[in-house]
């Protein structure tokens, strides 16, 4: 953490990012770690490929994150947040790689340990945790801006305290929060209690593609282009979607498909999906994702791949009736 810290001293522009479409504790890191550094009177750009959820729209310097990148700017750091490979973030990914110094900052435990310097703590209950314990040793005063961020990040990423990663410093850590003068009623009205009409139209269509698998271990969403432009939700409203079928008694897995895109020159059942995977803690869905070059933690993982929809149903099935 020291070589870090005086690296970031001496820095003068640093590029901001997290994986692509972003949850709360990514989009609340990279923000927090960008304010603090501004604080120091460093130039900082932040960054991320996918649009951001429309129920983070209410955090603070929120509309500092830009999707495109001005590739003239010269940066000297690049810190990567929440991200447990460096190609997560996406097509940045090429782009950062050339920066003279990536600061890797994580807490998932498929980490790949990338970068120049890595502050990586699996046991941290989210990335703004090992951000906070950072600023701490830095000296730098927490404002409520930042202590909003902190708990969002703490509070999204814990399922409301709910998670088995929820850790004894998830409730210190968001106590001093409130103490600085977060509104815990805002975060949690924003979050949870704010949805567009297109997300519970959406919501219906998602429900109605759930499948159990033959031993009942294992529930899956299916979403498609065709659910999104019929019922006029945004992509980044699918985050979530998942705890639906996470929540049907007995099951162990829960698995949420959505195609991203078709494939040019294929069938319409070809494409590329993205596969996220919920456990109740039973199964290590992390060592199942990172077999596709994907990640995460046990309970919750992620990865893309080309295939057919069939093809990709019946390995996800195949793989239920091991468990």
């Amino acid at each position: 953490m020291n070589q870090i810290i005086r690296h970031l001293k001496n820095s003068n522009h640093v590029f901001l990012c997290s994986h692509i479409n972003p949850d709360g504790d990514a989009i609340a890191s990279v923000i927090a770690m960008g304010l603090s550094l501004a604080s120091l009177q460093k130039e900082i750009t932040l960054y991320n490929e996918s649009p951001i959820p429309a129920v983070y729209r209410f955090l603070p310097s929120v509309k500092r994150i830009v999707r495109h990148i001005d590739r003239q700017t010269i940066y000297d750091t690049a810190i990567v947040l929440d991200c447990g490979d460096l190609h997560r973030i996406g097509k940045a990914a090429s782009f950062v790689s050339r920066i003279p110094v990536v600061i890797n900052i994580d807490h998932h435990v498929s980490n790949t340990s990338f970068g120049d310097f890595q502050l990586i703590d699996s046991s941290a209950c989210a990335s703004v945790e090992i951000i906070y314990r950072l600023l701490k040793q830095m000296e730098l005063p927490i404002s409520k801006d930042v202590a909003t961020l902190i708990y969002t990040g703490i509070l999204t990423d814990t399922g409301s305290f709910r998670f088995s990663n929820t850790n004894k410093s998830a409730f210190t850590i968001c106590k001093e929060m409130i103490d600085i003068g977060v509104d815990s009623y805002y975060i949690a009205r924003n979050i949870y209690e704010t949805f567009s009409p297109g997300y519970i139209k959406l919501l219906h269509k998602a429900l109605g593609s759930i499948e159990i698998s033959k031993n009942g271990k294992l529930s899956m969403i299916t979403l498609t282009q065709e659910m999104l432009d019929e019922t006029g939700a945004r992509p980044e409203e699918v985050n979530g979607l998942i705890n639906y079928a996470k929540a049907i008694n007995n099951v162990k897995i829960a698995v949420l498909i959505h195609r991203t895109f078709n494939l040019k020159g294929k069938s319409k059942n070809q494409g590329r999906f993205h596969v996220s995977l919920r456990s109740d803690g039973t199964v290590d869905v992390a060592a199942f994702a990172s077999s596709f070059g994907g990640g995460g933690h046990y309970r919750a993982a992620g990865f893309s791949v080309e295939s057919s929809i069939a093809d990709l149903k019946s390995l996800i099935f195949n793989f239920a009736e091991k468990i």
